[in-house]
């Protein structure tokens, strides 16, 4: 069969249980690869900062920016798909540190990879892998029916544009907002 692909944003999230290759773009943010090895069935997210949103004052779309709630929708999918959470295993990609006035012990990046895996480690989700932290940018492709990742880093003009845009963001909806 044919595997589609799909490209997925800063809150956004995909599962699919027909095969399928999601593909992101990671500076600081972390993407959240899920997947069932039995049922065949994957999902990623794409994270902007660690914690949660309170659902009852921010909206669903929003929500999703965060590791908490982020995970928490993805796992869901993916069991409503027809995956088990006991047999789910996560790869987890990003945390870059992206922005010079963190150090790099303190800023999002780091922050956003111990987000998502003690939130990984709560959910009892054995993580098979994982390529966090460092400076790099990297495009993260990940095939649902397998679990495959290929990952790869990425450097000059788009790695300045995207902390840009994740500056942004996560000034504006960052834990001071």
């Amino acid at each position: 069969m044919k595997k589609r692909n799909i490209t997925i944003h800063i809150g956004q999230l995909h599962a699919s249980r027909n095969p399928t290759i999601i593909y992101t773009l990671l500076g600081s943010c972390i993407a959240v690869c899920l997947h069932d090895p039995v049922a065949r069935i994957g999902g990623m997210n794409h994270i902007l900062m660690p914690g949660h949103a309170d659902v009852r004052q921010v909206d669903l779309k929003k929500a999703a920016r965060y590791g908490e709630n982020a995970t928490d929708l993805l796992i869901r999918r993916v069991v409503k798909l027809g995956g088990r959470p006991q047999r789910l295993v996560a790869k987890v990609f990003g945390g870059a540190h992206m922005f010079t006035d963190y150090t790099p012990d303190k800023g999002p990046g780091i922050k956003n990879a111990q987000s998502a895996i003690a939130c990984l480690q709560r959910a009892n989700i054995t993580i098979k892998g994982r390529d966090v932290g460092g400076t790099d940018t990297r495009k993260v492709y990940f095939h649902t029916d397998t679990g495959a990742v290929f990952l790869k880093r990425v450097t000059g003009g788009a790695v300045k544009h995207l902390a840009e845009a994740e500056r942004h963001l996560y000034k504006t909806f960052g834990p001071n907002k």
